[in-house]
């Protein structure tokens, strides 16, 4: 083996994360990666630092009508509407299946509709051997007040943290949505209910028309636009989220490449998950896993733990 094929394999890619050792910060993102069986047929998924499992509620739900899913420019619309088998499933179900398939802590996507159904999903899943992190989903209507979602303002955030984190023992990420006009007022409100990282951020608010037929392409109407076009966005609010908040953060969106991992890194997350480029491309995580080494070799990095927050 040559010298430069050396160096860039002594590369140090792990990072830690509440307490728990990656070996990468690569991270499927909830809703794009199923539970991991699918992709398990096109790589071994142990070379993941880990994976955010599909978006579980209390009760199986079906989602929203279809057509769910829009193109666009750089990116694309969803309004799947946490389709699940219910939290009972995939306690009983899914993570039996994923213990054959994958050999690290995996991360609990928990979304809810009210404050109650938050903590009870919470609880029961904080009891499971194979989660190493619960990441609650506070994009979801808030079925007491209007529909408005939990994060949309930094009480109902706050009011749900402290619930789960009073129920439960693991580390507790919430994941934060962008359509707010204040993303550090929210980010700091889970903090000072006891959140132990955050991840961020969740879709944005999008919408296409069929100019055809003159109506909206999703049945819903609307969607979450995610994709490469989000990537600005998401980049400045984790810079904006680490410099005012002291936990770690799982940034999120438009991640596409190894590079993008190392800005997102720079910016203040130390973490990185990938979401519509799953979708675009299954192979999409274990290739920015592969060509980080190389990224990290041109840009004279040694340890990925360095680089976390240095913009």
């Amino acid at each position: 083996m040559d010298s430069k094929a050396m160096d860039i394999q002594i590369r140090d890619m792990s990072v830690e994360l509440s307490g728990l050792h990656l070996d990468n910060p690569v991270i499927p993102a909830s809703g794009t990666f199923g539970f991991g069986a699918e992709f398990a047929e096109f790589y071994d998924l142990d070379i993941l630092g880990s994976f955010s499992f599909k978006g579980t509620t209390k009760e199986a739900r079906f989602g929203n009508p279809t057509p769910r899913i829009a193109e666009c420019r750089n990116g694309m619309i969803n309004a799947v509407g946490l389709q699940n088998p219910g939290i009972d499933a995939v306690i009983a179900d899914e993570l039996p299946r994923i213990s054959r398939i994958f050999h690290k802590p995996v991360i609990a996507n928990i979304s809810g509709f009210s404050v109650d159904e938050y903590a009870y999903c919470c609880e029961r899943i904080d009891k499971q051997e194979q989660v190493g992190i619960i990441e609650v989903n506070i994009s979801c209507p808030n079925v007491k007040h209007g529909g408005m979602s939990f994060g949309m303002v930094p009480e109902s955030a706050y009011e749900v943290t402290r619930a789960v984190k009073a129920v439960t023992t693991k580390p507790v990420y919430m994941k934060l949505s962008p359509n707010v006009t204040d993303i550090v007022a929210i980010a700091r409100a889970c903090e000072e209910g006891g959140a132990d990282g955050l991840t961020l951020i969740n879709t944005m608010l999008g919408m296409r028309i069929d100019v055809k037929t003159r109506r909206s392409v999703i049945a819903n109407t609307m969607g979450g636009f995610s994709g490469a076009a989000i990537f600005p966005v998401a980049l400045r609010m984790v810079y904006q989220v680490a410099k005012a908040c002291r936990i770690p953060i799982m940034g999120c969106g438009g991640v596409a490449t190894a590079r993008d991992v190392i800005e997102m890194m720079m910016a203040g997350a130390t973490a990185v998950q990938v979401g519509a480029e799953n979708l675009r491309n299954p192979y999409a995580c274990k290739e920015i896993i592969e060509t980080l080494p190389a990224e990290m070799e041109k840009l004279g990095i040694r340890s990925l733990k360095d680089i976390i927050g240095v913009a």
